[in-house]
């Protein structure tokens, strides 16, 4: 656990810092990340021991409400915010309300003027499921030699444009081992093998709550069972409450407010001197 003062000056603990994350490359110590969306979400992560969330630039004050601990990287998505002025200041929106990083896929001048200003900025290399139309749908990006050498370019470019770190996506495990022998920067393997600084799954896939199963993620629980059995739950209770009203049974008299027969009489006694 780090000490830091946060970007609104207050003193906190952080699982992991930028410069902790830089410095995994060197002590070969690999940290967990994982999506969050809500407090809850971010404190299931803290007390799983997962250091690292991401999660869009609009949710961070409700992932901060559940981790205060956590480090919090906010996705700035290709809607919204579309100028550079609308990214920088997304980008301190999300900084103020907790974030510690911000992560974009824009181009490497948004990348650099992120970095310009101080913000520890991270990018997206490999296949980008926004921009899959232009691989020709879903695929690993650098499976032929020519491809993986555009992409090792890709790297060096962002580094050069001041980025610390970089979400791998897709990318063939050997291409993305002999890569990170070579970058600079910190390395989140999102499907693209063991050999990175940062293991990166989505909840959603670790949990169990999608139908889908992808090749990369690891199912460790079944939410989606469960969220079935709960929405079963409430359609049977709801029948049942509909049931009982058109039967007359609901509300019966342990369920209602009661008076005093004397008081109930003078009220109604009252009533008749009107």
């Amino acid at each position: 656990m780090a000490r830091i003062f946060d970007y609104n000056g207050r003193d906190v603990d952080r699982t992991v810092t930028v410069a902790s994350i830089v410095a995994s490359k060197k002590s070969k110590t690999q940290f967990a990340q994982v999506t969050a969306s809500n407090a809850a979400e971010a404190a299931a992560a803290e007390a799983a021991g997962i250091e690292m969330v991401v999660c869009m630039a609009g949710v961070v004050s409700a992932v901060r409400q559940g981790s205060s601990r956590v480090f919090v990287t906010a996705a700035i998505d290709f809607g919204g915010a579309v100028t550079l002025d609308e990214l920088l200041g997304t980008a301190f929106g999300a900084l103020t309300d907790g974030a510690d990083a911000v992560i974009t896929a824009r181009r490497l001048d948004c990348v650099r003027l992120l970095a310009e200003e101080g913000i520890p900025v991270m990018g997206h290399l490999g296949f980008v499921p926004k921009k899959s139309t232009l691989y020709g749908g879903v695929r690993s990006v650098g499976k032929t030699a020519e491809e993986a050498a555009r992409l090792w370019q890709q790297f060096h470019r962002l580094e050069d444009a001041g980025a610390f770190a970089v979400e791998c996506e897709l990318i063939p495990a050997k291409v993305m081992a002999e890569i990170n022998l070579r970058t600079s920067l910190a390395t989140i393997s999102l499907g693209s093998g063991p050999d990175a600084d940062v293991m990166f799954l989505f909840s959603s896939d670790i949990c169990g709550e999608s139908p889908r199963k992808l090749r990369h993620a690891r199912v460790y629980g079944d939410l989606a069972a469960l969220y079935a059995q709960i929405a079963a739950e409430r359609i049977r209770a709801l029948s049942a409450f509909r049931h009982d009203v058109a039967s007359g049974s609901f509300p019966d008299e342990s369920e209602v407010g009661q008076i005093d027969a004397q008081e109930f009489r003078r009220f109604v006694e009252s009533l008749g001197r009107d």
